[in-house]
């Protein structure tokens, strides 16, 4: 796609990718990964899963026996299917909410909850809070979402902590999309999002208009804690082969689970859950030269479901177009479009900076795209 840039041998993922190492082949990390998958002992895996799972419930008495992070995204119901139908476990619903929710997030939220009993723990930073958050955001990590991936992190170990349950239950492996390898696992710790995501601490991220006193809900409870309760976080995709497609028909079917239109994806199943995930891609693209759809056609790619030529046209018709949430964006982070490429453009790759690339093209009719479902609700539009 840009001529500057080296891309996998297999896929369309480009060497600007956090982290990203080619084998002596060219393999990306995540097509690396892919090839071990197929190597896996997966009955062994799903029996050292049963084992986990039987400790937990050894050891919960009356209390739960995990904590489940649901969002209302593509995973969240399959991990409760998993949870509550295949293995009879009690988890403790819980979500940071980034309050960015879109009608069809909110939907499959509530809808899993409902469809699986559930009881389920909820924080939601203020509006005021997330639109500075966002801002900082763009200046120190080069996307609007430091908030989110710091409040996931920080809410769901402090409802860990407070209610003594050790066993958190993720979902997708890391390992699928490159961020590690099945070889070569990313486990989760008390540090794990501020390692793989949030990148800035609280003290870090603080400056001028957000002091720590506001950030006190990104707060990570301390280490001795954490090992007090024997704090243990899993993937079910390191025990259970993941398969995407399936997952998503099948919660589609069989409990009601909706998708809907995505700005920059030609899926309509990843961050169906956010109004604003069409902002988090296109900023992306913006600094590494790649967005959600090079992510999804590299996914197809591996699963031998298009050629690698359908994959780049793909990326280029859905990725080099400015979202239609981008005006709501500017509006709540009190930013001009000058202004956020001055901000993210140090943080830009080199080489993604020789390109100069600037989309001019907008997309159009994304209907849950911008302003959240929450504020739409109160304001009369839906």
């Amino acid at each position: 796609m840009f001529s500057n840039l080296k891309y996998c041998s297999k896929c369309i993922m480009p060497e600007t990718v956090e982290g990203q190492e080619f084998d002596s082949e060219g393999l990306c990390k995540a097509c690396q990964s892919q090839a071990q998958k197929q190597n896996i002992d997966w009955p062994a895996r799903r029996e050292a899963l049963g084992k986990i799972f039987a400790n937990a419930k050894e050891n919960a008495g009356n209390n739960y026996d995990c904590i489940v992070p649901i969002s209302g995204g593509k995973d969240s119901t399959w991990q409760m299917h998993v949870l509550v139908k295949e293995y009879g476990m009690k988890p403790l619903a819980v979500t940071f909410s980034h309050n960015w929710f879109s009608k069809t997030g909110w939907y499959n939220l509530m809808n899993g909850l409902e469809r699986f009993g559930l009881d389920h723990v909820m924080f939601t930073p203020s509006r005021q809070l997330v639109n500075r958050c966002a801002r900082r955001s763009v200046e120190t990590i080069g996307d609007a979402c430091w908030h989110c991936h710091a409040g996931v992190g920080a809410f769901v170990l402090k409802m860990a902590v407070a209610y003594k349950i050790p066993l958190i239950v993720w979902g997708e492996s890391t390992a699928e999309h490159g961020r590690a390898t099945y070889d070569k696992p990313d486990k989760f710790d008390r540090d794990y999002f501020l390692r793989v995501s949030a990148k800035f601490t609280n003290e870090q991220f603080a400056c001028e208009y957000l002091s720590l006193r506001d950030l006190f809900p990104f707060e990570v409870p301390g280490v001795e804690e954490c090992e007090a309760i024997g704090l243990n976080g899993i993937h079910l995709g390191d025990y259970l082969y993941w398969d995407t497609e399936k997952q998503v028909e099948f919660v589609k079917k069989e409990y009601g689970w909706k998708g809907t239109q995505v700005e920059g994806a030609y899926k309509d199943y990843k961050s169906v859950e956010c109004s604003m995930a069409g902002i988090h891609d296109f900023l992306c693209y913006l600094k590494r030269g790649y967005g959600r759809a090079s992510i999804q056609a590299s996914g197809d790619i591996r699963d031998g479901l298009i050629s690698r030529e359908k994959g780049f046209e793909l990326a280029e018709k859905y990725e080099q177009i400015k979202p239609e949430s981008l005006n709501y964006f500017l509006k709540a982070t009190r930013l001009s479009w000058e202004k956020l490429i001055d901000m993210i453009w140090p943080l830009c790759q080199t080489k993604i900076k020789e390109i100069g690339m600037m989309p001019t093209q907008e997309w159009r009719d994304i209907p849950e795209a911008g302003k959240p479902f929450v504020q739409r609700l109160v304001d009369g539009e839906v």
